[in-house]
């Protein structure tokens, strides 16, 4: 089991040095930087997780999630080999088709229906795969939508860099059971907590009809809400936020991970803060470890 935090990239690049710094001193595995280039308050996701991968030494850094439309494949696959090298590894790949093609589109990209967005990132990701790999000295792909032709491989990042695709309907769920290394959960106000047991069968049975194990899909739970010091009501079904004690959240996570073959899992505070990040790691994750003894009951292995 993970654990990690979401960063909001404002401009105040300062305090998330400190941010990032604390979450490392105190245990967390995993930051997600929030991706939104066409967002006037926010930095650029990959730029920032840079400068963040130089000020720590362990922890692990992913774009939550890249907007793949607003990046060449090739040119993202050298950038993300790039990170992971500097960082000797500590860079993953949260991928999504394209969620607000409005803002996306106003940026000069052309707007893709649901299923078109989706192929393209299926090329995409053969692509970066291919781009990765040191034993193809070049790499020519065509698809509909992205393609290179005579692109020299490389170089090769310095470790085996996971794709974790952030995906809520049907088809781009049974897509991450066939291809990706990981499903980054949408946060609940996209897909409400009621309909992740059945995106999580959707990704086992695609995976099984390809051949794959569903345990090496890795889930990842991104939870928004507030530690509070007083008990509250937690959600059972829809989207609103967790707003509860330690103890209430450490139930909350610990029931996702034996009901659910969800393993990593991403807090989103309400507002961010060292004081809430720290909450997190100190109060609520060795919780959540002491109640899911033994590792994890995968729903799919039952």
């Amino acid at each position: 089991m993970e654990f990690g935090f979401s960063l909001v990239p404002t401009p105040d690049i300062a305090a998330h040095r400190e941010l990032v710094t604390v979450a490392e001193e105190i245990g967390l595995d995993l930051v997600g930087v929030q991706d939104h280039p066409y967002a006037p308050t926010q930095v650029d996701a990959f730029a920032l997780i840079g400068t963040l991968l130089e000020h720590t030494e362990r922890i692990r850094f992913f774009p939550d999630v890249a907007s793949l439309p607003l990046r060449p494949p090739a040119v993202l696959a050298n950038t993300a080999a790039t990170l992971d090298l500097a960082s000797g590894g500590r860079f993953e790949l949260g991928i999504g088709a394209g969620g607000y093609w409005r803002a996306i589109a106003g940026m000069g990209v052309p707007e893709l229906k649901p299923a078109a967005a989706l192929d393209a990132l299926g090329e995409a990701m053969e692509i970066m795969r291919a781009l990765w790999s040191p034993d193809q000295p070049t790499v020519r792909l065509r698809g509909e939508h992205h393609t290179v032709n005579g692109v020299h491989a490389g170089p090769p990042p310095a470790h085996p860099i996971n794709i974790w695709v952030g995906a809520q309907g049907p088809r781009a769920l049974r897509f991450t059971g066939r291809l990706a290394d990981g499903w980054a959960a949408p946060i609940p106000s996209y897909l409400p907590y009621e309909a992740w047991p059945e995106a999580n069968s959707l990704i086992d049975q695609a995976a099984r009809a390809e051949g794959r194990d569903p345990a090496a899909v890795m889930r990842m739970a991104q939870v928004v809400g507030t530690i509070t010091t007083t008990p509250g009501e937690l959600p059972e079904h829809g989207s609103d936020p967790v707003r509860g004690t330690p103890d209430q959240w450490a139930g909350f996570l610990a029931k996702l991970a034996i009901d659910q073959p969800f393993t990593t899992f991403i807090f989103w505070p309400e507002q961010q803060s060292i004081e809430q990040v720290v909450r997190f790691a100190t109060e609520v994750v060795p919780l959540v470890k002491e109640r899911t003894p033994n590792g994890v009951v995968y729903a799919h292995e039952r």
